[in-house]
């Protein structure tokens, strides 16, 4: 997989789990989610910081995760723990480092810098390890264009965290999501004006799956590329939701393959069921088939 089929691959479903429970990041990938984040942060108390970082390098070097991305959520630039987390993640080989309470572009940078002495350090490949921001206050989304552009080489893209937003907007969670608007809109605005990918916040209610399956078709209306979870069992709900419909599939191929041959005879305009197509409609094309070979809907060929 090259790094521009890295930094853009399907990412729906980012399912949390504590770095400090072996018996429970060991077979995770069994759940299928297109990314495990392992956490270093919030899952893990302030006494067991080494446990888990113990942890997690022995499930990184020794465990076959079938090719779901492994991705770590290191602690926040203001704790004593981040450094050693970048050093532990970078040396077991995990695929990304989620920056906890991420405010500025240079948080981003002071994080890449720390993994460039790491990759060093361990004779990893260099510039293998990716990151992403998770942006938790109104200064953090106020900067996430900064923030998604820091590290082109490097950003995978953005996640909203809605307990410590709510918190600092000063509110709570409520049905339909208005106190989250704001802060969704912008960051996904900041995300698309950069390139990157957009991931919305946990939803910690299991027992509202109805209220799980409206937050999660509200996230694909508004444009995310996927959302962060706390149970497998969320999991099905979301690549459900996130799958194109069987329309939308035909129409994406018979774009795909009506532009590869007018491409080929240097035609850039043409017409497809009485819509004129050009090159700008071709991403959104491929990812509908993206997606639908994800889900298992897709029995074309290209």
């Amino acid at each position: 997989m090259t790094q521009i089929q890295r930094l853009k691959r399907l990412r729906r479903s980012m399912l949390f789990l504590s770095a400090q429970r072996p018996a429970l990041i060991k077979d995770a990938y069994i759940f299928k989610p297109d990314s495990l984040l392992l956490d270093l942060e919030d899952a893990v108390a302030e006494n067991q910081k080494d446990a888990a970082r113990f942890s997690l390098y022995h499930a990184l070097k020794t465990v076959d995760y079938r090719g779901v991305e492994r991705v770590v959520r290191i602690n926040g630039l203001d704790t004593p723990h981040w450094q050693e987390d970048i050093r532990v993640a970078v040396a077991g080989g995990a695929d990304m480092i989620r920056i906890s309470k991420c405010e500025t572009a240079d948080d981003v940078r002071t994080v890449v810098r720390h993994i460039e002495m790491a990759e060093e350090e361990f004779k990893s490949e260099p510039g293998y390890t990716l990151v992403m921001a998770a942006l938790e206050s109104p200064l953090g989304v106020l900067n996430a264009y900064e923030i998604c552009i820091a590290c082109p080489e490097r950003m995978v893209g953005v996640a909203i965290s809605g307990g410590d937003f709510r918190k600092s907007m000063q509110t709570k969670y409520y049905p339909g999501g208005l106190e989250m608007l704001g802060g969704r809109a912008t960051m996904l605005l900041a995300a698309r004006a950069a390139g990157v990918q957009c991931f919305d916040t946990v939803f910690t209610n299991l027992d509202d799956i109805e209220g799980f399956r409206a937050e999660v078709e509200q996230n694909k209306q508004m444009g995310f590329d996927g959302k962060s979870l706390i149970s497998p069992r969320q999991i099905a709900i979301v690549h459900e939701v996130f799958a194109p419909t069987e329309k939308e599939i035909a129409e994406a191929e018979k774009i795909v393959r009506v532009w590869r041959e007018n491409s080929a005879k240097g035609i850039g305009v043409f017409s497809v069921d009485g819509k004129m197509i050009d090159i700008a409609f071709i991403p959104g094309a491929e990812r509908v088939i993206m997606m639908a070979k994800a889900s298992g809907l897709y029995k074309g060929d290209l």
